[in-house]
């Protein structure tokens, strides 16, 4: 392993590039470090200009990229019982180095970035037949917000790209399947009133719980009647209820009541039928909550949607990793990557990389050095590929 890998890792780290904040300083120091190895990077924006993608070029700009991808942003740690200080790379002597972001997806980026000065020696003697690309997003965790800017501007500028390698942590084993995934906040508007008044009053709260009742309903009917697919862990589309608020008091009917609620599919599907179905049940609930408070009403919108990815088996970097990790095909995940994205927009994707999703999110996360040492020198042989 290169001695500079675990500083890059320690430096990536330290950044404390919790979603709610920005990323810039971060994609600064990445932008110098690629600078002072000769390769320009250009970055793109979101609209309050607080947080940017990166992406740069190795090689000749008339050949099709091999593009390395990863997010930059991380969850928060607020509410985690952490031994060590999250954004301070800590080594243990286990093994394993822990840090918020070490396994998702710092590690992986590190990793990239440890190998840039081979890519940059193997592309200045024209060995490459392949450009490499390095792309780095903003808000991968609250919904893939970033990396479609980023996509935009690689179509805009005419940049060709054969496949796309998403280095989420897979322990190294390629995920060439996910599911998509998508958000929606539901707002029950009710009426109040005293609650020894209660049929004078409109419980936001109780139509809020049938509506989830509902949502319930269709997630047991998928899973005993819908799609199976034996690749995927979890092998068929689910819904569920993941937040709630409402009331003021418990002696007052609640007049408001929201929700957010969840649907992952499979490639294949979509989750419009059954957001069609919660709000034809809603258009039946709102003729009851209607006839006690003309001004009830039930408003479903979505706030996430990344879509389900599907790898194609005769596309360039599938048939590298395919050589590479010695395995004709890969796994099936419930979890949703940035794959889907770049799959949508014509670019052929696998996900593959050190760590393991299990470590991710949680406290203490780490990622092990003997994953790190397997994703670098993995890039290395992917390297030795683009040579032939």
């Amino acid at each position: 392993m290169p001695p500079n890998l675990i500083h890059l890792l320690s430096e990536l780290v330290r950044f404390d590039t919790t979603s709610r904040h920005s990323n810039l300083e971060l994609i600064r120091w990445a932008q110098d470090y690629l600078a002072g190895l000769g390769v320009a990077s250009r970055l793109t924006f979101n609209d309050e200009r607080s947080k940017a993608n990166l992406f740069a070029r190795i090689g000749d700009e008339t050949l099709p990229l091999i593009l390395l991808s990863g997010h930059s942003d991380v969850v928060p740690v607020d509410g985690q019982a952490w031994s060590s200080a999250p954004f301070e790379l800590t080594d243990k002597g286990d093994g394993r180095l822990y840090g918020r972001g070490s396994a998702d997806m710092k590690g992986f980026i590190a990793c990239v970035l440890a190998r840039v000065p081979d890519f940059v020696e193997r592309a200045a003697q024209g060995r490459l037949s392949h450009g490499i690309g390095i792309a780095l997003s903003y808000d991968e965790e609250v919904g893939c917000l970033g990396v479609g800017r980023l996509i935009d501007d690689l179509a805009a500028s005419g940049v060709s790209v054969a496949g796309c390698l998403v280095g989420e942590p897979t322990s190294m084993r390629p995920v060439i399947a996910h599911k998509g995934i998508a958000h929606y906040r539901c707002r029950v508007r009710g009426k109040a009133a005293h609650s020894s008044l209660t049929p004078f009053g409109v419980n936001a709260i109780e139509y809020a719980a049938r509506l989830i009742t509902h949502i319930r309903k269709l997630a047991d009917a998928e899973a005993a009647f819908g799609h199976h697919q034996a690749l995927y862990d979890v092998p068929f589309t689910t819904l569920q209820t993941g937040l709630i608020q409402g009331g003021t008091a418990c002696n007052i009917v609640p007049a408001d009541c929201e929700f957010m609620f969840e649907c992952r599919w499979l490639p294949g599907d979509e989750p419009e039928r059954f957001v069609a179905s919660v709000a034809d049940y809603a258009a039946t609930l709102l003729l009851e909550m209607r006839a006690v408070a003309p001004e009830a009403d039930i408003v479903i919108e979505p706030v996430v949607y990344s879509p389900a990815f599907e790898s194609d088996p005769a596309s360039a970097i599938r048939q590298y990793v395919g050589r590479l990790c010695a395995c004709a095909d890969g796994a099936g995940v419930a979890y949703t990557t940035e794959a889907g994205l770049f799959s949508k927009a014509g670019i052929p994707c696998v996900v593959l990389g050190p760590g393991s999703i299990e470590q991710a999110h949680r406290p203490d996360e780490f990622i092990e050095i003997s994953q790190l040492q397997a994703c670098h020198d993995w890039l290395g042989l992917l390297a030795d590929e683009l040579e032939r």
